[in-house]
């Protein structure tokens, strides 16, 4: 049954979008959250800790984009521009095999409890990296742990900014007008995000893999009728190894079967929500410190 609506090109049904953070370099050399339960003391350089970090720009990344290419999907990689500077060859890997570049920070590290103009200062630093290396202007943003300011949407939207996912709140892209126009949410996802189980502790690829199946078979039969997406949320350190590479591999393989999916990068899905507004919800939200979600900033 094909959708009533081309809710996507070619009358797909389904969007898949998969993110790859891009953080190996980013992290504090002392304090990154770490691989092991007990903290360095006295400040000391977590070295395995940093050494986990460092496989995803050695291991997990170049990994993860032979798999995209035996498969012929375009991801979205959302850079640190500290781990752009020390592995900026790696960036430009991943945007001339034809992936977006997105803005994950200057370092990886909140920037919610900065002032505006730091917090403004903190996004650009990020963005002048990823241009430095890619030639690529980002025009969506990732915040460390998805968690932002007041401030933070206005701040984007000023700098050139269509979308960012930071909301997991729904399963399509949806529009928030602002002060300065509409924005663009491309909803991030939780519960398919490789972090969850970071340190391999009750990691069941067979689960897993289940899990990936079945919340694909469930948008995929919802697509017939209304706008559905599918957000996959990957890391260098974590999705990038061997293993975890195997199981996404069999799930698109899985996914390719179907034909009317459309595996997109998040400025398409963007573009595509501004493009046709008549089916794309359009939210006009009160200050996020009222609603409790982004907004227009008081």
């Amino acid at each position: 049954m094909q959708p009533t609506v081309s809710f996507w090109p070619n009358g797909a049904r389904l969007a898949v979008s998969f993110s790859l953070m891009f953080e190996g370099g980013g992290q504090p050399i002392s304090g990154a959250p770490g691989f092991f339960e007990e903290p360095m003391e006295k400040g000391l350089p977590d070295l395995a800790t940093n050494g986990v970090f460092q496989y995803g720009i050695y291991e997990g990344i170049p990994r993860i984009l032979d798999l995209m290419d035996k498969h012929q999907v375009k991801l979205s990689s959302f850079m640190i521009g500290q781990a752009v500077d020390k592995a900026p060859d790696l960036a430009r890997e991943i945007v001339r095999r034809g992936h977006e570049a997105g803005a994950h920070g200057r370092s990886w590290q909140n920037s919610y409890l900065l002032d505006r103009e730091s917090e403004r200062r903190f996004i650009v630093d990020g963005m002048e990296s990823i241009q430095r290396a890619t030639g690529q202007t980002p025009v969506g943003w990732n915040a460390y742990f998805v968690r932002n300011s007041p401030h933070t949407l206005d701040i984007l939207q000023s700098l050139g900014f269509v979308y960012h996912i930071d909301e997991p709140s729904a399963d399509q892209p949806f529009i928030i007008k602002l002060k300065g126009g509409d924005f663009v949410t491309v909803p991030y996802t939780l519960h398919l995000n490789d972090i969850a189980s970071f340190t391999f502790v009750g990691w069941n690829p067979v689960a897993y893999e289940q899990a990936l199946r079945d919340e694909f078979d469930q948008l995929y039969e919802e697509g017939a009728h209304r706008r559905r997406m599918m957000v996959i949320g990957l890391h260098d350190r974590i999705s990038g190894h061997a293993n975890r590479v195997r199981v996404l591999d069999r799930f698109l393989t899985y996914a390719r079967s179907k034909t009317d999916v459309w595996f997109a990068r998040k400025d398409e899905i963007a573009a595509l929500a501004l493009e046709h507004r008549d089916i794309t919800p359009i939210y006009e939200r009160g200050a996020p410190t009222t609603t409790g979600l982004p907004g227009s900033a008081a």
